[in-house]
Formats: C-alpha cells, sequence, structure tokens
C-alpha cells in the first residue's frame, strides 16, 4: 500500500504537481490542504486502484476536468463532459468586468453559453438580474441547466437552443456577453493538449483567422442592445487589435480593452450610445 506522499511522487513522474493533486484530492475526498497535512496517511487498495485508473487516462491525454467532470470558476464547482468548454480563469476577466457594468436589476444575454459558467456565476453574484443564455447545442445547454440547478439559480436563467442571437428575436439587454470560438482554424494548438478533447465548435468556428464568430457578435450588438448597454467578448491573446477595429466599425464609442490576469489582452468590449 502507498502512503499519500508515495502515491504523490508516482504520479508526479507522470504529471505536474497540481494536477496530481487534484487528483489525489478527488479520490480521497478531500482537498490539496488536508494532503499536505496528512502525507503519511495509508491508501486503501480501492483508493490506490482509483488513483492508478486516473494516472492512467491522464497520461493519454484527457483532460483532468473531464476526468473528474469538474472544473472550478469564480470559487464555484462546475460539472463539465466532453460537450462543452473546460471554463479557464481567462473566462474570469469577462465576468470581472460584467459584473462592474451591471446594475442589480438588469437583463443579460449570455451567447454560446456552454457548461453556463458565466450565465450561472452572474445570476449567483447578481441575484436580482435576468440572465438568458443560449448555445446551439442542446448537449451544452443539458450541462448548464444542471450547473443551474446545483447553484439553485435556475429560476433567473433561461436557456434558449439556437445560434447566437437568433433564438431571442428582437428582445434588448443592458448587457450582452459571449465567450465565443476564437482560434482560427489552422492553429496548430487545436491539436495539442486539452483542445483535442474539447468540443471542436466550441473552439474555432472554421474562419481563417478565428473571427468569423466575433463578427457575427459585434454586428448583431446594436440591435439587441439597450441604450447604453454594454458587449463584452473573449478573445485570442493576438485579436485585440482586430477586437477593437470590429467594435469602432460597428459605432461603439471608446471600446475597451481589457488583459488576464497574465497581463494579456483578453477582452474586448464597448457601450452602444
Amino acid at each position: 500500500m502507498h502512503t499519500v506522499k508515495a502515491a504523490l511522487e508516482e504520479l508526479m513522474g507522470s504529471m505536474d504537481r497540481v494536477d496530481a493533486q487534484v487528483i489525489m484530492a478527488h479520490v480521497l475526498g478531500v482537498n490539496r490542504a488536508w494532503i499536505a497535512a496528512n502525507p503519511m496517511r495509508i491508501l486503501t487498495e480501492s483508493e490506490d486502484a482509483k488513483i492508478d485508473m486516473l494516472a492512467a487516462q491522464r497520461a493519454l491525454g484527457e483532460p483532468i476536468a473531464y476526468l473528474l467532470r469538474k472544473r472550478e470558476f469564480y470559487g464555484r464547482d462546475f460539472t463539465v463532459n466532453a460537450d462543452v468548454l473546460i471554463p479557464r480563469p481567462e473566462t474570469e476577466t469577462l465576468v470581472e468586468a460584467a459584473l462592474a457594468r451591471l446594475a442589480p436589476r438588469d437583463t443579460v444575454l449570455d451567447l454560446g453559453t456552454g457548461s453556463g459558467a458565466i450565465a450561472v456565476t452572474l445570476a449567483c453574484q447578481r441575484p436580482e438580474a435576468r440572465v438568458v443564455a443560449t448555445d446551439a447545442s442542446e448537449a451544452a445547454l443539458a450541462v448548464a441547466r444542471a450547473n443551474a440547478c446545483a447553484h439553485r439559480c435556475e429560476e433567473r436563467i433561461e436557456w434558449l437552443h439556437g445560434s447566437w442571437y437568433e433564438p431571442v428575436g428582437g428582445r434588448r439587454f443592458d448587457l450582452v456577453a459571449a465567450n465565443p470560438p476564437y482560434v482560427a482554424a489552422g492553429d496548430p494548438h487545436l491539436a495539442r493538449g486539452d483542445l483535442r478533447f474539447e468540443p471542436r465548435a466550441a473552439l474555432t468556428d472554421g474562419s481563417p483567422d478565428g473571427l468569423a464568430s466575433i463578427r457575427a457578435i459585434v454586428a448583431g450588438a446594436a440591435g439587441h442592445l439597450k441604450p447604453g448597454g454594454w458587449l463584452l467578448f473573449e478573445h485570442g491573446h493576438d485579436q485585440a487589435q482586430a477586437a477593437r477595429a470590429l467594435l469602432v466599425e460597428a459605432g461603439f464609442a471608446a471600446p475597451i480593452c481589457l488583459p488576464d490576469l497574465a497581463g494579456i489582452p483578453r477582452v474586448a468590449g464597448g457601450k452602444i450610445a
């Protein structure tokens, strides 16, 4: 039998420390602080077997989030599976920008909601707001609904099936948020790491520059925002200039560009007159 310390060291032979700790914490039903405080705890045969199984799957490239069927986002655990993009810390920049611009009872449209991480977080942080979330994938909407139920905000979110603005007709909102696919079709990263396992349509829209979805979102925003409403969207590390140009062309005054925690331009947006 392994001790926690020995099993952790063995895991780190094939993955980084954080992934190893996350697997260990999941199997034992504890947090990472407990692992650090209890290195000599003896694992049971069943725990040892579960750790070995997860390690083998991770060695084949399966993302940790899909293995454990959850990922933390903005301090909450979200269920994830291969039908949805894995929530990333960069997207918390988009959430922070939205919260800074939302009045308590504002209306929000989350385009391409995926796991529901943005919609659910905004609904939880602004309990009086009304949120509408759209997605072209019924499977993704099922995951998002489950996450809303888990965080007890399902009654404040309206889920609509369809592409971008199509399901909302002529309705207008105080804020529109989106984390659209923005990876260029030929980007080699699509064949590497976790991206190999994530839904392709959530990563790239097939356009050579990765901007087709952003173009559609920006172009349609004026028709779905109330006067003074905000559009905010995530974009790629090298797309800030293009995003700004699209916003200016669409009539947004003084577009903003916000960096993520690594200092990389990640969120663009503007206010409609």
